[in-house]
């Protein structure tokens, strides 16, 4: 996809092709019908990267002090370094968007796929916006006029920091697109409007509005103006800010032309060297608006989605999106004759190319619907040289020491450290299987170069990060599932492996079992479609276990269900395309855990998944049935393997074995000879993307697509895949 970028180091204003990005917890993912271009904000980003570093010092005194400081700190070469790579940083361009969902992150249930809605995202064909920061555009609402939610907010903000009361009469200083909005909201609020403008375009289109104009010219005293208009209050009741300038003298201008006790609020960029008689003498109050509202900038609320109750912060910066969006469907804010142009959003640099044009007011970008969403790439699958094979393990809970530990001793593995947060339990296994070294800090695998695989068992939450963290410190990984619980570590993790080269693994045991081995090579190798039906007695686990946390555990279905996801997958011998999934319940959540999981296969085949907490304890925990060309096999608790129509062969019966064991074996063996990976990258980020799909599915009652992987940096893989 393409997004629009201002290079603060080359001042070139260019559309970069980025990878559409990933959608995580809390966020909505948008495909961009329209944006609004804001003159004012990105005049000044555009002219600071096309200034010349003079300027660009000129521009930033505050920036010059610190530049200084960090000299006397760390020295000119070092501080110079840091300043390249600072301005080396492109800038995305745009914050008034408008467009409609794609996709919705875990937690975002009062969306769904295709409404339209706005947002504070930039100027690109998809955004990822967190919740807070969207809003759903009434059905009255049209795509031009929603698109000015945004930039009317900042407008709406300014004016509830006013306080207006019926009659006021406020003055506008500046009567670009957000005084125009402000003062129209004024009006909406009953007040009186003076607008202070030098641009006579604007000026015609303002008194159209209702709004009384002040033209602005050498011979013209815009304070005594507002005084003599407003003589019998003794000034305005309140001045806002709207214009964009260095000098100190709009802000000395308000001041005097306001009533005792008036106030003023800026919005725009101005001077602020204050005289303190101006304000001292009738007691003005003075505000700076912060954006669109409560919530600005405060990362609990706009990143983590919690939301400020209405009782005591009335007005967030997204219910001022609502309120906007109301006024727009109620026809009491006019923005039509706000739109000076429109132009597609591949022609750019018609508005680019010269934003001082004082003709235009709202310049609108509008969006091919013919987007790819490919969010990248081909993943690459390493050939693994053969080397001897060190193990730490970082984890020591009950399957690490029930099941775990016997394998990996069975398998005649070399652990080196363990590593437990509270260290009693990682000292007693050390102390029962021979290994050498017991920590608390898991660093110390990190730190050690003769450890080189890293074995994580820990609770699934930590799961993406610590992988992560072993493969960036060089490690080969094996992992127990879930390996991952959200869909922004799973980009973390694809990026981590393509970058280092590692091998990683994860605990999908299944497939390894002896039995499974026997049906697979009853299949034959031409991977054909295929029915397959697994049936999971799972048994219950109390609603309060960690398990079900589902910013810990992630629930049975990541953290269990995806065992069967790939048991499928390997019998199949195909990836999953799509998920749909159905739970229990009037009112299922992401965390159910009786539930039905439909599989659809690249190659055709087909898997049935039914996870069921609410069964006997006395029938068998697993049955896969596997139905093709007139066979059938059906595996009972990985104990016995019955088989019809496949010849003299008729079935294999022997104690359970869920493969535990042989995947100890082979890994060590897979790594100490090289070779392939045992289960390709792809198909466990494939068995991952799955589950979290079905979770997505559940959310928004339909199938959901199983997509490609996306990383944040396209630029990641070279041609010899490093």
């Amino acid at each position: 996809m393409k997004q629009l970028i201002q290079h603060l180091k080359t001042g070139e204003t260019l559309l970069e092709e980025v990878p559409v990005p990933l959608v995580s917890r809390g966020q909505v993912l948008i495909q961009t019908r329209c944006s609004l271009v804001s003159l004012g904000t990105e005049r000044m980003l555009v002219n600071f990267g096309r200034a010349g570093l003079l300027e660009k010092v000129r521009q930033q005194p505050d920036k010059v002090k610190q530049v200084l400081a960090k000299i006397r700190t760390d020295g000119l070469f070092s501080t110079l370094k840091a300043v390249s790579r600072k301005l080396d940083q492109p800038l995305p361009l745009g914050y008034c968007q408008m467009g409609t969902v794609l996709a919705l992150g875990e937690d975002v249930t009062d969306l769904r796929i295709g409404d339209r809605v706005v947002s504070n995202g930039p100027h690109a064909e998809v955004v990822c916006v967190p919740r807070n920061l969207v809003a759903p555009v009434p059905d009255t609402v049209s795509d031009d006029d929603a698109v000015f939610t945004v930039v009317g907010s900042i407008g709406l903000h300014g004016v509830r920091l006013l306080n207006p009361t019926l009659n006021e009469t406020f003055v506008i200083i500046g009567l670009g697109l957000i005084g125009l909005l402000v003062a129209q909201l004024l009006q909406i609020n009953g007040c009186r409007v003076i607008g202070i403008e030098p641009d006579e375009t604007k000026c015609q289109l303002a008194e159209k509005l209702g709004i009384t104009v002040i033209r602005t010219g050498p011979n013209i005293d815009s304070v005594k103006t507002v005084l003599s208009l407003t003589h019998e209050t003794g000034g305005a009741d309140g001045v806002l800010i709207t214009a964009s300038t260095q000098s100190d003298n709009l802000i000395s201008q308000a001041a005097r032309m306001n009533r005792s006790r008036g106030r003023i609020v800026l919005i725009g960029v101005v001077g602020l060297a204050l005289n303190r008689a101006d304000f001292q003498q009738k007691e003005i109050s003075f505000l700076v608006s912060n954006s669109y509202g409560p919530g600005r900038y405060d990362a609990a609320y706009e990143q983590e989605g919690h939301d400020y109750p209405l009782a005591h912060v009335r007005w967030t910066e997204n219910r001022n999106f609502q309120t906007i969006l109301d006024f727009l469907a109620a026809g009491k804010l006019l923005v039509k004759p706000l739109v000076t142009d429109r132009v597609p959003f591949l022609e750019y640099n018609r508005i680019y190319a010269d934003l001082t044009g004082t003709h235009r007011i709202g310049s609108l970008l509008t969006y091919s619907s013919t987007v790819s969403l490919n969010p990248l790439l081909q993943l690459t699958e390493y050939h693994y040289q053969p080397t001897n094979v060190t193990i730490g393990l970082i984890g020591a809970g009950n399957f690490t020491s029930a099941i775990l530990l016997p394998a990996l001793k069975s398998a005649g593995a070399n652990l080196k450290t363990i590593a437990s947060a509270g260290g009693l339990t990682a000292t007693l296994l050390a102390k029962k299987y021979a290994i050498a070294q017991s920590t608390t800090d898991f660093r110390h695998i990190l730190d050690d170069p003769d450890i080189n695989l890293c074995i994580i068992t820990t609770r699934h939450d930590s799961h993406a990060r610590l992988t992560v963290e072993a493969l960036q410190a060089g490690k080969h990984v094996f992992v127990e599932k879930p390996l991952a619980i959200h869909a922004h570590e799973l980009g973390d993790i694809v990026s981590a492996q393509q970058q280092s080269g590692r091998l990683v693994m994860v605990g999908f045991n299944r497939r390894f079992s002896p039995f499974a081995r026997k049906m697979k090579a009853l299949l034959g190798p031409l991977a054909l479609p295929m029915n397959v039906v697994v049936t999971v007695n799972a048994g219950f686990i109390p609603a309060d276990s960690w398990v079900h946390d589902r910013a810990i555990g992630g629930g049975r279905v990541l953290g269990e269900a995806s065992h069967f996801v790939d048991f499928i997958t390997f019998l199949t011998g195909s990836r999953v395309r799509c998920v749909c999934m159905n739970a229990m319940g009037p009112q299922p959540s992401e965390t159910s855990d009786s539930v039905s999981l439909l599989l659809r296969y690249e190659n055709g085949s087909t898997g049935v998944i039914n996870y069921f907490s609410n069964g006997s304890k006395a029938y068998p925990k697993e049955r896969v049935e596997v139905y093709s060309q007139e066979r059938t096999l059906v595996l009972d608790n990985f104990r016995r393997l019955k088989t019809y129509e496949f010849g003299p062969f008729s079935g294999l019966f022997g104690r359970q074995n869920k493969g535990h064991t042989e995947q100890m074996k082979q890994l060590l063996t897979q790594l100490r000879t090289g070779g392939d990976a045992l289960i390709p990258f792809a198909e466990l980020i494939n068995t991952t993307q799955t589950t979290l799909a079905a979770l997505q599915s559940l959310r928004e009652n339909r199938w959901a697509d199983v997509g490609p992987i996306g990383m944040e940096q396209a630029d990641l893989l070279t041609t010899d895949g490093v």
